[in-house]
């Protein structure tokens, strides 16, 4: 008996095959879809994308650049997971698809920025050490020079990283243990993060603060590095697998639970099991991650009153990879004072997708424009996510809009909202 044609796919990571096939193409997933929002192309929706997959899988079509093309330009929101009827594991399959693509393919983003962007921003060193003459550029005042020069027009890629990078604060140095304050809860690690820890490093104290409000001794071991987020969604799960095991093994110590305050690092770490099923300090890290939301929820906060009209955008992977809602809304709710009003559309995303922003500045400023829309529609004086990216997105959105609104994470307004005693 004849066999059919080999697959594009090789390798032990290559897409599962019966995953593949669980799609009905029943077309729920599009109108969830943001790219499909925006080009209304079926290539470009999560059935046209795992379409594609099936059939280099079944060996009918090569890994070729129009494939990668239609792959690379899906954010992986995995807001098609969450409409699914099927359980397609959409993000998994667009991951280990990336990998082929990156091992046999021709990537669509070959280049010196792709390649100096995966060498900073995983890298808290180095990330670090680029921000001291961005501070300077910042405070010198030469910033306002390159932007009314209009130089930056003739690099688009460049000026979405420009416009995105917010006025840079100084390091904060946490403690290595904080510990907790009244009936002891239990003791967690903090990830800090790459962008988290230098771009936001007051949420990283906040969240220390709360945590030990509400009962645990927090750990900040030093030394940690990426947890891998943005390489396995690139699918390069080489470099992933690396950091993943170094993190494991940092913030494998004697803790009842890991804590993230960032959704792409949180939604990465819990899917820690899947990627490194022969390494079992990452299989407990992934056991006992949780987002810090997740802990408040369910902690006695002594909060006092925050005048403010709050509105809650949810970042693609609290929402959709950790199926995170109701927590954050519920611990702004318990602020006295503070009136929190829905966002329409609020898990649309909002084009920040790791470095989407930089790599496809047309889609994700496309989708920027609805976000922004939609937060000025609210009528809110503050935004709150829990995702750095969204942060910066959302934040160059409403900066160019000239509109005052703060953008902040959730744990930023439930330290606002400490009593003294506290």
């Amino acid at each position: 008996m004849a066999s059919g044609p080999a697959s594009a796919f090789t390798g032990p990571d290559a897409p599962d095959l019966d995953a593949l096939r669980k799609c009905v193409h029943c077309g729920i997933c599009l109108p969830q879809c943001p790219t499909y929002h925006v080009l209304g192309e079926e290539m470009d929706s999560p059935r046209g994308r795992l379409y594609l997959m099936r059939a280099a899988a079944e060996g009918r079509i090569a890994l070729t650049e129009t494939l990668g093309q239609h792959v690379d330009r899906c954010l992986g929101c995995r807001a098609c997971e969450t409409a699914c009827p099927s359980g397609v594991p959409f993000g998994q399959l667009l991951e280990a698809t990336r990998a082929q693509i990156e091992r046999h393919g021709t990537p669509a983003h070959r280049g010196l920025l792709t390649s100096f962007l995966y060498r900073v921003f995983p890298n808290p060193a180095r990330l670090g050490t680029l921000l001291g003459p961005l501070r300077l550029y910042q405070r010198s005042g030469l910033r306002r020079l390159v932007r009314v020069s209009g130089v930056l027009r003739l690099f688009p890629r460049l000026a979405a990283m420009e416009a995105m990078l917010p006025d840079l604060p100084r390091g904060v140095e946490l403690p290595e243990l904080t510990g907790a304050r009244g009936t002891r809860r239990g003791r967690v690690g903090l990830l800090t993060g790459c962008v988290q820890r230098h771009l936001y490093p007051h949420v990283n104290r906040d969240t220390v603060r709360l945590l030990s409000v509400a009962g645990y001794d927090v750990v900040v071991p030093r030394g940690q590095g990426c947890c891998g987020a943005l390489a396995l969604h690139a699918g390069r799960l080489e470099e992933f697998r690396g950091q993943a095991s170094a993190l494991a093994a940092s913030l494998g110590g004697e803790v009842d639970w890991i804590v993230t305050n960032a959704a792409g690092c949180g939604s990465a770490m819990k899917e820690y099991g899947h990627w490194l099923p022969d390494v079992p300090a990452a299989q407990a890290l992934a056991a006992r991650t949780r987002d810090v939301s997740e802990l408040l929820a369910g902690a006695h906060l002594p909060l006092g009153r925050l005048d403010a009209t709050v509105t809650y955008h949810d970042a693609c992977h609290l929402a959709h990879g950790q199926r995170i809602r109701t927590q954050p809304r519920d611990l702004l709710r318990r602020i006295p004072g503070l009136k929190l009003v829905e966002l329409m559309d609020s898990d649309l995303c909002c084009g920040s997708a790791g470095v989407y922003n930089v790599l496809e500045p047309g889609m994700a400023d496309a989708l920027l424009e609805r976000k922004v829309a939609r937060i000025l529609e609210s009528g809110a004086s503050i935004v709150a996510s829990g995702n750095p990216g969204c942060l910066l997105q959302i934040q160059k959105g409403l900066r160019a809009r000239g509109a005052a609104i703060e953008v902040v994470h959730p744990v930023d307004l439930l330290a606002r909202a400490l009593t003294e005693r506290a």
